[in-house]
């Protein structure tokens, strides 16, 4: 996903938002596009007793038909889940960036720490840089084999969707 090249009526919709995730070598950008959603339609629909578009607004369906695969409409795709997680929104002390931890536990006793700071599109690459030193600073090595969270519970759910298929 480029930013730049997303219409400027998603960039500005107060939904929208894009993520970056640095990983040692990589960068990796994501986007997403959240509206609120009772507990409710969430429980019907992942129980199958809600189709998936009832959940979602209008400006989320318009954005995943403009950009799902040919011919994968929502009525194709699964529900994939849960997965545990707790997250922690914290001013560690003696950092100048709010820190956020989340911590996800997969059915297969496997987990992901993710440590993530926020910070303007335009100032990224310093408080990256803080961050980094920060966290090397108090002995967390971040130089390790990594992966981002979701893409790991989507392979982990995909893996079993293949099995029962």
């Amino acid at each position: 996903m480029v930013p730049g090249e997303l219409p400027k009526t998603l960039r500005r919709s107060a939904g929208f938002k894009v993520d970056v995730d640095a990983l040692p070598g990589a960068f990796m950008r994501s986007g997403s596009l959240r509206a609120p959603a009772d507990s409710t339609a969430i429980r019907e629909v992942a129980s199958g007793d809600r189709p998936l578009r009832k959940l979602l607004t209008r400006e989320q369906r318009d954005l995943y038909k403009a950009h799902a695969p040919a011919g994968l409409g929502l009525g194709e795709l699964s529900v994939l889940g849960p997965i545990m997680t707790l997250k922690l929104k914290a001013p560690p002390m003696a950092f100048s960036h709010r820190i956020v931890a989340e911590l996800w536990f997969y059915p297969d006793d496997s987990r992901i720490l993710e440590l993530s700071t926020k910070c303007p599109p335009d100032n990224a690459f310093q408080p990256a840089a803080e961050t980094r030193a920060y966290l090397a600073e108090r002995g967390i090595d971040i130089d390790g084999d990594q992966e981002t969270k979701t893409r790991r519970a989507l392979d982990f759910y995909a893996a079993g969707l293949q099995a029962e298929r």
